[in-house]
């Protein structure tokens, strides 16, 4: 059975630099971090990176934000590059994407009905 999403994994093959891109784009420090894996809380769930993994290609994972278009205009400023802009897709809801600076896919959606959490 099913608890709900847990843990993202993007790969990081520059892991020095995979790890200050997405500390400086979480505003906050990993909570783990070893040569093999670093883990960051993002609202109780983990955003994990893996010098071992490939870059994401089809399945994306959605990070919960509180403005879908400021989120993805500083993804941008900070090196990202647009994947699917922004866009509502009913009921408020809005999503887009980035590609983060190593290639990875970065989900993101602004869900009136489903608020992000803060942690």
């Amino acid at each position: 059975m099913f608890l709900g999403l847990r843990t993202a994994i993007y790969g990081a093959k520059e892991l020095a630099r995979t790890k200050d891109w997405y500390t400086q784009a979480l505003g906050k420090p990993p909570y783990f971090d070893q040569p093999f894996y670093v883990g960051f809380n993002v609202g109780g769930f983990e955003l994990g990176l893996d010098p071992n993994a490939s870059p994401a290609t089809a399945a994306v994972a959605y990070w919960g934000v509180d403005d879908a278009r400021a989120s993805f205009d500083r993804l941008i400023e900070l090196g990202a590059t647009a994947h699917h802009d922004v866009q509502e897709v009913g009921g408020g809801i809005k999503v887009a994407s980035v590609r983060d600076p190593f290639g990875n896919i970065l989900g993101i959606i602004e869900n009136p009905h489903f608020p992000a959490t803060h942690g």
